[in-house]
């Protein structure tokens, strides 16, 4: 089956940031088990795990429609803290949901409703979990400070 060109080339773009994300959690992750932080360490390995999940969904549909996938990432932004972790990875998925967003309605003026809906059940899954969960842990270290914050991660 033959895809919509620009779809598929917009399915390139969302890959890369998927991409993106999945080795920032990654870097990030392995950061907060340097730093001791083990239960932000597990939370973000369930993050890579979906973002690879996000990942394999626009290769196979990009592979479906005919197209080739294109295995480079985005730009990664790391963090030097715990804050700026967080916060560059709520950024990424701001982004993210931004371009979901721009994506699904290509899928409808193109009339390909199938990769409409892939991108419409990952902007849940950003908004509500990922996103969602990001703001959480930043509006947690405001209400209870830093320190306890840090201690309750150990």
């Amino acid at each position: 089956m033959q895809g919509n060109q620009a779809v598929l080339d917009y399915m390139n773009e969302l890959l890369a940031g998927e991409l993106a994300a999945r080795d920032q959690y990654f870097i990030h992750s392995r950061l907060y088990s340097e730093w001791g932080y083990s239960k932000l360490f597990e939370r973000l390995n369930h993050e890579i795990e979906e973002e690879t999940q996000h990942a394999e969904d626009f290769i196979r549909r990009i592979l479906m429609l005919g197209g080739k996938p294109k295995m480079t990432p985005a730009a990664l932004n790391i963090g030097t803290d715990v804050i700026s972790c967080l916060k560059a990875d709520l950024a990424t998925e701001y982004h993210v949901r931004d371009a979901l967003k721009k994506g699904i309605k290509l899928c409808e003026d193109a009339q390909d409703y199938v990769t409409r809906d892939l991108m419409i059940n990952q902007l849940k899954d950003t908004e509500e979990d990922h996103a969602h969960w990001l703001e959480q842990q930043l509006r947690l270290i405001e209400l209870v400070g830093e320190g306890n914050y840090y201690q309750s991660q150990m």
